[in-house]
């Protein structure tokens, strides 16, 4: 989504007032609170990768059809819970060398802030397509859950080139565990802006409660598979 001059100086000032006057988010840290997500993370992502054994086989079958010399999944460093990096899992649905192609295509992002997206990106292949288009390809950070790298439910975990653009505002976004789905998943994703997407995980880290990671898991289920936001 491009942005166009006044809106990028707008923004650019409205970051500068919140940078100035932001108080520091606080978040539910209860002991009942953070044991119970653990639970639901542990038994929810157990569930779902016996579950999902099906589809993992058919998945990567057809991504070795379209291109046989290629890894199935993909392996990419984020950042986690207080800057903590760690291997974050997906099924690969580029070529093999999109991360050496990237920084011929920065001048064609269409995403706001550090993020980087391209709505028709060339290095997307066509299983690859599909299975961004339906999230599918997200499936295997179930993994990720399970290590307690990451939880169903909190923000997504950033790329550290993009932490390393953050303000110490937009920071805050990385002071708890990082997760599969969020405010974002289920409200708009690639057509927020970048400091959209702020607010709503920061709203998320302000009032997370169980009820909360419940009832996103269920709506993520509801506009997971073809969302026409997933690029």
């Amino acid at each position: 989504m491009s942005v166009s001059a006044p809106e990028k100086e707008k923004l650019d000032v409205n970051t500068r007032y919140r940078e100035m006057v932001f108080e520091s988010v606080k978040t539910n840290t209860s002991n009942w609170y953070l044991y119970t997500k653990r639970f639901l993370d542990i038994a929810g992502s157990l569930m779902g990768l016996v579950m999902l054994i099906p589809l993992f086989l058919i998945v990567s079958l057809l991504i070795k059809l379209e291109d046989p010399n290629g890894p199935i999944f993909f392996k990419q460093k984020r950042v986690g819970k207080h800057g903590k990096s760690f291997d974050m899992y997906k099924f690969r649905s580029m070529v093999c060398n999109a991360e050496d192609l990237k920084a011929s295509l920065l001048k064609q992002n269409e995403a706001s802030g550090p993020v980087f997206k391209i709505k028709s990106d060339p290095r997307i292949t066509k299983i690859g397509k599909f299975i961004r288009r339906t999230s599918i390809d997200e499936l295997p950070q179930l993994v990720n859950v399970l290590k307690g790298d990451m939880s169903i439910v909190g923000p997504r975990p950033a790329l550290p080139d993009e932490v390393a653009q953050y303000t110490n505002y937009e920071k805050q976004r990385i002071s708890v565990t990082p997760g599969l789905t969020c405010f974002w998943q289920v409200n708009g994703r690639s057509n927020i802006s970048f400091q959209e997407w702020v607010e709503m995980d920061l709203e998320y880290i302000r009032n997370r409660n169980t009820i909360m990671d419940i009832k996103l898991i269920l709506k993520t289920i509801l506009v997971l598979f073809g969302s026409k936001d997933a690029y």
